[in-house]
């Protein structure tokens, strides 16, 4: 029944999906609670203190949910209404012949840019089986999709990335989510110490690959996505640490550059269980 579900809300405009996601996001947003109070604490951690700001990030979590079937199911027409006007930083990066390591955060249709990247060549993107089960046959239709290989957030997983880094061929992780007590160290972003993954570092550090965030910049109206790079600058820091943080820098960049997409929401400070004590915040 979901896939069904899924089926008829991707045949919806785009416009359409993206002005119901919004009106739900405000209105979920309107109702105090920890989903407010976190949204607004870590946008105010970044500077974006306005009110304002916080509802219209809300409204945007509710179209990027909204929009997701639609780039499920209907991937041809969701790629001719996404574009990119640096397309250069990848035919550098691939000129080099030395493969790519995508790391694309939660912002904006974070979906749709692994899809339009294989217009650059196979890549291969790491997943976590969904919490619900029910939603298992819906994201196997997502990811039957031909140039993109789905591999488990598992050694096996991390295998078969080296493998494909090795080969000159590209992969794509998300670099902000929290990792598990002892898969991460601390580092600053946007000022104050979050846990963050050594996975990418010590993936780019093994195989000497390009580095490059990216991200889907949700346009008005409809009109679909535009596609954004941060190539992360060479020489890359020797030590897993140092480049973690380097990445969480970059990501900074590419999040100002369109921040109410970006998933305030997510609980990017918390503390996994056994991990090593936090660093006090660079204001305090």
């Amino acid at each position: 029944m979901l896939l069904v579900l899924f089926r008829l809300l991707a045949r919806l405009p785009l416009s359409l999906l993206h002005g119901l996601g919004r009106a739900a996001g405000r209105l979920v947003y309107a109702w105090p609670g920890r989903y407010r109070t976190r949204l607004r604490a870590n946008a105010a951690q970044a500077g974006y203190t306005d009110p304002v700001f916080a509802r219209r990030s809300a409204a945007e979590t509710g179209a990027m949910i909204m929009e997701t079937p639609k780039v499920w199911l209907r991937n041809q027409e969701c790629l001719r209404m996404t574009r990119s006007d640096d397309d250069a930083v990848v035919h550098r990066a691939l000129a080099e012949g030395r493969g790519i390591l995508y790391l694309t955060p939660h912002l904006g249709c974070f979906e749709i840019t692994a899809r339009y990247l294989i217009q650059h060549g196979p890549i291969t993107v790491m997943y976590r089986p969904p919490r619900q089960a029910f939603l298992e046959p819906v994201m196997e239709q997502a990811r039957n999709t031909s140039g993109l290989k789905a591999v488990p957030a598992t050694l096996q997983g991390v295998r078969e990335f080296v493998r494909a880094l090795k080969r000159g061929e590209a992969v794509g992780m998300l670099p902000d989510q929290v990792p598990g007590s002892g898969e991460g160290v601390w580092a600053p972003f946007f000022g104050k110490p979050a846990y963050t993954m050594t996975l990418a570092a010590k993936l780019a550090l093994q195989t000497g690959v390009a580095v490059i965030l990216t991200a889907g910049e949700r346009l008005p109206g409809g009109q679909g996505w535009r596609i954004h790079y941060v190539r992360l600058a060479e020489p890359l820091a020797a030590e897993p640490q140092a480049l973690a943080a380097a990445i969480n820098s970059a990501m900074e960049t590419l999040i100002r550059r369109f921040p109410q997409q970006y998933l305030w929401s997510y609980n990017r400070y918390k503390i996994p269980p056994d991990a090593p004590p936090r660093p006090r915040d660079a204001s305090q």
